[in-house]
């Protein structure tokens, strides 16, 4: 059977980018569909202009330091929202337009609608236009869940919150998850009062519990307002009264301002802020491509069910990324995309591998990870654990009383570094680096073997002697 393509991806984020662009790159004809803006949640609503955010939070912490380091400030800082948000779209708008750039170059169709799979060779665009196809690769990725209460509408999901029209003044956060710490501490270091509730017992679920309990500590520490073992019944309009049955409320458009919501927590507590934003999860984009139809598994989420090659139930149907089931991160996205196209397109069947995925989570400080946590390897054998929690040294010279954390979770009987857990400023580049050395099977006397570089923070993670627990 002749095909109008070799490969059709649907999505035009970080991993359908990169599988289309190195698939076309071995000669095959490659089309991609992308219904919004090419880039997807890293570069448009994710971890690019996260990112920029966290580093415009920063100065606040460094202005405060500023004056015990000598330096003498004039008047009152003040952060200008509107200004940095224009910049901020701005970049965005030039990484789209790279991105663009780079499928064209590849010599990639770009077409900007949506597309649904009409069966395992077949695609119709929004237009009526049919392709077929060898493959497919669905790389839809996926968005912010909303809770289903009462007035979840008023609420914002993070998608919204690169483009607010003002910072507000109060800020209500739900969630403890990364997104929702990560979010905390940025508006926080904007200057918004920002309170955050989360119905578990502790945030940051699933890393390491000594290394979240810092990372909540230094959260209350910088003035969030954290609540755990708290979550939300309702939300409505300042006059709402919650007694009364609910009425309608339509969604508003975060383009333009909000106002002021009012929420009931589960501790009974009634506050009106400026502001609410959900941080409760994210599902992925699977409805509407006809993938059920065609007999493509869907699991309990709503993810799409692969293999260890990406590929579906339906053999010329694939998928990576946030549609599936693996870590929601950019880097995972890209190496099964590559994977992908070494498997399908190079003749070379190469398995995705997730057995060691570093992390950061860009709260203040950070906190980078890699591994096993603490509980994770005692529940596998007995370890030994080397941990250090000091006072770094720009802080402390101020008088500051921040805490870092360097942690080794170790095999006793391999010596093997099973986990390595930092809290800290830049912790994300450290456990970049740290990475290539438990990758390779680093042992704690490799750690050991290794010089100093003094004075720094990460030097401790070679330093550390003397276990601090065994078990």
């Amino acid at each position: 059977m002749a095909f109008d393509l070799d490969l059709f991806v649907i999505g035009g984020g970080s991993g359908g980018v990169r599988a289309a662009r190195m698939a076309a790159q071995t000669g095959a004809r490659v089309a991609l569909a992308e219904s919004s803006r090419l880039g997807g949640t890293c570069v448009i609503r994710g971890c690019v202009p996260k990112k920029l955010m966290v580093f415009a939070s920063q100065f606040e912490e460094m202005l405060d330091l500023a004056p015990e380091y000598g330096w003498a400030l004039e008047g009152e800082p003040r952060f200008d929202w509107a200004r940095f948000r224009d910049r901020l779209q701005r970049e965005l708008d030039r990484l789209e337009g790279v991105y663009g750039r780079l499928l064209e170059t590849a010599g990639v169709t770009v077409h900007h609608q949506r597309a649904a799979i009409e069966d395992p060779h077949t695609v119709q665009l929004a237009d009526g236009t049919r392709l077929s196809a060898r493959h497919i690769l669905v790389a839809t990725g996926g968005r912010p869940a909303r809770p289903a209460l009462r007035g979840a509408a008023l609420g914002l999901v993070s998608d919204d919150m690169f483009g607010l029209e003002t910072l507000p003044r109060s800020l209500l956060i739900v969630g403890g998850g990364y997104i929702a710490c990560e979010m905390a501490a940025i508006f926080n270091g904007m200057g918004v009062a920002v309170t955050q509730f989360y119905r578990g017992a502790q945030i940051l679920r699933g890393f390491d519990d000594e290394a979240r309990g810092l990372v909540a500590e230094a959260l209350k520490a910088r003035g969030i307002d954290l609540h755990v073992g708290t979550d939300l019944i309702c939300l409505g309009h300042p006059e709402e009264d919650f007694d009364l049955p609910a009425g309608e409320i339509s969604p508003e458009p975060a383009s333009r301002p909000r106002g002021p919501v009012k929420v009931k927590a589960t501790n009974g507590t009634e506050r009106v802020f400026d502001a609410v934003l959900f941080a409760t999860g994210r599902s992925p984009n699977t409805e509407g491509l006809g993938l059920e139809r065609l007999g493509v598994k869907l699991g309990r989420r709503g993810h799409v069910e692969v293999d260890a090659y990406s590929q579906t139930a339906v053999p010329s149907i694939y998928a990576l990324g946030d549609v599936t089931d693996r870590p929601q991160l950019t880097p995972v996205a890209i190496r099964d995309a590559m994977a992908f196209v070494e498997t399908v397109f190079r003749g070379n069947p190469t398995p995705v591998d997730h057995a060691l995925v570093p992390s950061a989570v860009f709260t203040q400080p950070e906190l980078g990870t890699l591994g096993l946590t603490e509980e994770q390897a005692r529940e596998q054998e007995p370890i030994d654990v080397y941990a250090t929690s000091f006072r770094p040294m720009r802080t402390a010279f101020a008088g500051r009383p921040d805490r870092v954390l360097m942690k080794l979770v170790v095999s006793r009987r391999t010596r093997r570094v099973l986990g390595i857990h930092i809290v800290a400023p830049e912790a994300g580049e450290m456990i970049q680096l740290a990475a290539i050395a438990m990758g390779m099977g680093a042992t704690k006397e490799d750690f050991d073997r290794t010089l100093a570089v003094h004075p720094t923070m990460a030097e401790e993670i070679v330093l550390l002697r003397e276990p601090v627990r065994r078990s």
